[in-house]
């Protein structure tokens, strides 16, 4: 089965039950979204009473939850421990958010690796393993997706074997929560031409294992193969196309797994900009491409 979503808004007077609302809007049977800034750690209180409303309502409108996922903001950073107390704090506030996603009942949390900055690869891996496995302690019923990264900068995770090491680094219990989710512009930027998707999930399988894949961001980018940049483009608007795209999203090895939109709003910083999503879904239910930009 398809389930599709996109990023949405989770806001203070509306909380779960508006992302809902707004994934809905788009015909969406999936959704992802930040429980608070995307760049820092500020947080409101989880309402229950708009969790119940929003379960409810995806209970009515046949949004399985298990297909629904939280993204992590980019600050946390488990890849660098150079200032110690800084590098606990990103620990413990992972922590904290893994138990924001249990109280709001959407258990898969997506987190970017982490960057080196000053140390090394090798470091890196070795930190974001210990971090996990403090991160994740003594929680239960709760998945931890890292993200495969484009390698801009120093990233971690930016290779099929860069995400094997941590994983083969943690604890055999925490093995168990910490799973993958996959981004085609990644990919892409990364160095892999997306034309060789089944050949990328047949090194994943072996190196991994593809029941380890829990989400796919379906982006396409701005940049060519290898690029390094992460510069997501509108689907079938980029460098990778729609064709290739569409084989990802409908890839039978991938069934049932949710593809989720981050692809940028029309018309950015204007004041007519709006959300792509609606007209993205549509088009890749038809399995046609729309160019709806140029409408």
């Amino acid at each position: 089965m398809l389930y599709i979503g996109s990023h949405t808004s989770y806001l203070k007077d509306k909380q779960l039950l508006g992302v809902v609302e707004e994934s809905l809007s788009y015909g969406s049977n999936s959704f992802m979204f930040y429980t608070g800034s995307n760049r820092g750690t500020a947080r409101f209180d989880v309402d229950p009473v708009l969790t119940e409303k929003a379960h409810s309502l995806m209970k009515e409108k046949g949004i399985d939850k298990d297909k629904c996922v939280v993204h992590a903001p980019f600050i946390i950073n488990l890849a660098n421990n150079s200032d110690e107390d800084k590098y606990e704090f990103y620990i413990d506030f992972l922590n904290k958010e893994l138990k924001r996603c249990i109280e709001l009942d959407i258990r898969s949390l997506v987190l970017h690796p982490g960057s080196f900055t000053t140390l090394d690869r090798e470091t890196g891996i070795k930190n974001i393993a210990n971090g996990l496995n403090k991160a994740l302690k003594d929680l239960d019923n709760i998945n931890l997706l890292l993200e495969y990264m484009s390698g801009k900068g120093t990233e971690v995770g930016t290779s099929i074997d860069d995400l094997a090491s941590i994983i083969n680094l943690l604890d055999e219990d925490i093995k168990k929560k910490v799973f993958v989710c996959l981004d085609t512009c990644h990919i892409n930027d990364s160095g892999w031409d997306i034309k060789d998707f089944d050949k990328f999930l047949d090194e994943f399988d072996e190196k991994i294992g593809i029941d380890k894949i829990k989400c796919i961001h379906i982006n396409d980018s701005q940049n060519g193969v290898g690029s390094h940049k992460d510069r997501h483009a509108n689907f079938g608007y980029g460098t990778i196309g729609f064709e290739k795209l569409l084989n990802v999203v409908y890839n039978e090895r991938l069934d049932n797994i949710p593809k989720i939109l981050e692809t940028p709003w029309i018309n950015r910083n204007e004041k007519n900009e709006y959300p792509p999503y609606k007209f993205e879904i549509e088009m890749i239910r038809k399995k046609e491409f729309i160019d709806y930009i140029n409408l």
